[in-house]
């Protein structure tokens, strides 16, 4: 039974390459249900598996949490005072542990060699075992401390013999843990292995170190993916044969991510083959130079990130689906976390950009929009910029479209919607434009209202109704069928400038 204490969460991925959309919306989850009960989030490295290291991987970690707002108060490079936060500086401290186990006889030593355990295996699927596992019936027969004489363990021990350390699990118990999410689990021993828990190279596997880990670091809620409920009554009876059950975390295993179609967990190949990203940063293998694409490279904003995470899984209380990240912390809750996987829809993840780009100041959006305005070579101030932000943002997914968007705000049109030309353009619509021309060019104080207001006097003083030339006037003035407030658009882009285009395009197409 675990006793009321500060609530501290952590996450702790594998520095094993790029970090799968999956793991940001785990630390997601950690980050917001420790803020909203005024604790503490952690990251520690969990890099035990030094085989399996990428270079870069944990700068890379770092950076993608940092880039969603999820800022840990615990970690590398930040510090705290349970550090240090990888484990591979941690080696020291849990050999004690290893020893304690052994000592009570919750754990052994095995020597068995890579052919050993393959031929068990082998034997096992033989005997019509479908998961052949080393467990209480197989060590029996294995070469470790169970079954070999303390002499000839200390002899191997002395001669330094590889070997490993396993738990004993014992035979005929049933194990429960409550799952914040799922309820109670409930599992017979006899269906567990004897994990390995040490190496002989001094390194804990995940099981042994993240429970030691735990433990000193006070975590009270351990959240992560349901891939690692199977290991849960493992770390359950550790916790028992260590003597930590009332320190013991609660745990939340969190739902698959499912591809878009078919069943099945969301992986890279999904991602390549739809043209979506699954990672949160482009990333380069230092090993076979391939390039993967990222979220923030995509053009996603990171409130628009964490928002398509949080929903993949959470449900609030009522239909709202767009949140503030102070909104998320008042809102989110373990118990509104479903048990059944939740697919990832590409197309969702893009209306959620689209409405925070909705939602983002002028001010911000201009300067993200400045680097692209410098690529076309043009200069112009920003509080011009800002005003044409304002007014094409409800048209774009991303700041990528922004130029495609706006690119007549800042000169005339090289092309124009033919189709449009074709079936508006005749003899009236010269006419009407000619007058428009006359009358824009007296206007002195040109606004929305007054080109609006002109541009109906222009079609009674011809007799014509003003509705049949709203189209084309706009694909002369910006080339485009479609775009923002018509008289937005004019009044910003200015008197001389509508002028000089009515003119351009009376010279190509006037008839």
């Amino acid at each position: 039974m675990s006793i009321e204490r500060r609530v501290r969460t952590r996450f702790a991925p594998s520095p094993t390459g790029p970090l799968h959309l999956g793991g940001v919306r785990t630390a997601l989850y950690c980050w917001l249900f420790a803020k909203k009960n005024g604790g503490d989030f952690l990251l520690r490295i969990e890099d035990t598996d030094q085989e399996r290291f990428v270079p870069g991987a944990e700068e890379y970690i770092i950076e993608s949490l940092n880039w969603a707002g999820l800022h840990y108060d615990e970690g590398p490079g930040v510090g705290g005072p349970h550090g240090p936060y990888r484990q591979s500086e941690r080696k020291p401290i849990y050999r004690k542990y290893v020893d304690q186990l052994l000592t009570a006889g919750h754990a052994y030593y095995a020597f068995d060699t890579k052919q050993e355990l393959d031929d068990m295996r082998e034997r096992m699927t033989k005997a019509g075992m479908v998961s052949p596992k080393y467990d209480h019936v197989t060590r029996e027969y294995m070469k470790n401390s169970l079954t070999l004489s303390k002499d000839e363990v200390d002899a191997r021990l002395a001669a330094g013999e590889p070997y490993v350390v396993r738990i004993k699990i014992p035979r005929n118990e049933e194990i429960r843990l409550h799952d914040i999410i799922r309820g109670w689990v409930s599992v017979r021993s006899n269906e567990l292995d004897d994990k390995v828990l040490f190496k002989s190279d001094g390194m804990p596997t995940y099981h042994m170190a993240n429970v030691v880990d735990d433990y000193l670091m006070n975590i009270s809620h351990v959240i992560r993916g349901e891939e690692w409920l199977p290991s849960a009554p493992t770390h359950v009876l550790l916790y028992k044969y260590l003597g930590w059950e009332d320190q013991m975390p609660q745990f939340a295993h969190l739902p698959l991510i499912l591809k878009p179609e078919g069943n099945g967990k969301l992986s890279k190949r999904d991602g390549d083959r739809l043209g979506f990203p699954v990672f949160s940063l482009n990333w380069t293998d230092p090993f076979s130079g391939e390039t993967s694409s990222g979220y923030r490279e995509a053009g996603y904003l990171p409130d628009a990130y964490i928002n398509i995470l949080v929903m993949l899984g959470w449900h609030p209380t009522d239909n709202k689906e767009l949140f503030t990240k102070d909104e998320l912390i008042e809102a989110f809750s373990l118990e509104r976390v479903s048990k059944s996987g939740a697919k990832f829809d590409p197309e969702k993840a893009k209306w959620y950009n689209h409405q925070y780009l909705k939602m983002t100041d002028n001010a911000i959006l201009a300067e993200a929009f400045l680097p692209q305005l410098k690529d076309q070579g043009i200069e112009i101030n920003l509080e011009y910029v800002q005003n044409v932000c304002g007014l094409i943002k409800e048209k774009a997914t991303f700041m990528k479209d922004f130029w495609s968007l706006s690119s007549y705000f800042f000169k005339k049109p090289e092309h124009y919607d033919e189709k449009v030309i074709e079936k508006k353009w005749d003899a009236e619509a010269s006419l009407f434009l000619s007058a428009l021309i006359n009358i824009f060019s007296t206007l002195t104080d040109f606004k929305s209202e007054s080109a609006h207001k002109g541009f109906e006097e222009a079609a009674v003083s011809l007799n014509l109704k003003s509705g049949n030339y709203m189209q084309l006037f706009r694909v002369v003035v910006s080339g485009q069928a479609s775009g923002p407030s018509i008289w937005d658009m004019v009044a910003l882009i200015g008197k001389d400038e509508i002028v000089n285009r009515l003119q351009l395009a009376m010279q190509l197409y006037g008839k």
